[in-house]
């Protein structure tokens, strides 16, 4: 791959995976570029731009440049069939969230709006259902996972994939994402993005979420691998 007439834009603050990455980047010929006020734009010239950061540098950054980012949408994983996410998933209204619902993990759409995390009390529920209008995605909480995998992909094809929770084969991994890529459920999603799965004991694999290439940490892909679906992740 030769990138000598790219840039990457990642954020100023030293971050082992991101310099993992943009030391790739640069054995490959590319120009890195540490961006502190990433609300302004970078002298890029006419390079090709890819931006690799957290969610506020990249979406901000790619709006200053005018470019668009490739970012599955996130309600997604809520429309899956039972047979790729193996438990009961919502797409629910704040306002309606109900204590009967308990225990789910909760999860916005709008990102930041809230910490996903799992609700198990009751005197949480107030506190959710003051979020009105926004649409949550709940899930039915699966507590015997034993293994979480993440995968970069590109063009429906697996680039890399890395156990980042407990341990499995990987191969089985592999064999299960191959599948649901080749379902018609993925049609819908972009042509890059990253998918997490985990091994239940008692459910098998099962889809945890899908994430944006541009902004997915790389929980032990390699980066030679996964470049580029991250430089597919810019438009």
């Amino acid at each position: 791959m030769d990138l000598s007439n790219e840039v990457l834009l990642i954020p100023e603050k030293a971050d082992k995976e991101r310099d993992a990455l943009a030391l790739v980047w640069q054995q490959y010929g590319g120009k890195v570029m540490h961006v502190g006020k990433f609300w302004q734009a970078p002298n890029t010239g006419n390079a090709r731009v890819s931006i690799y950061g957290n969610d506020t540098f990249a979406l901000v950054l790619a709006q200053v440049l005018g470019r668009a980012l490739l970012s599955p949408q996130d309600e997604l994983v809520a429309q899956l069939p039972y047979r790729w996410g193996k438990r009961k998933l919502d797409l629910i209204v704040a306002e309606y969230f109900a204590i009967d619902q308990l225990p789910v993990f909760v999860k916005s759409v709008k990102p930041k709006l809230l910490t996903a995390k799992v609700v198990r009390l009751e005197d949480e529920v107030e506190a959710i259902q003051a979020l009105g209008n926004e649409t949550l995605i709940c899930s039915e909480v699966i507590d015997d996972l034993v293994a979480e995998v993440r995968s970069f992909v590109l063009g429906k094809q697996i680039q890399d994939l890395a156990l980042y929770e407990g341990s499995t084969d990987l191969k089985t991994a592999q064999q299960f994402i191959h599948h649901f890529l080749h379902s018609a459920e993925a049609a819908a999603l972009p042509h890059s993005f990253v998918l997490d799965i985990g091994y239940s004991k008692t459910r098998g694999w099962c889809i945890i979420e899908f994430n944006s290439c541009w902004g997915a940490g790389l929980n032990h892909c390699r980066p030679e691998k996964v470049l580029a679906s991250i430089r597919a992740a810019t438009i």
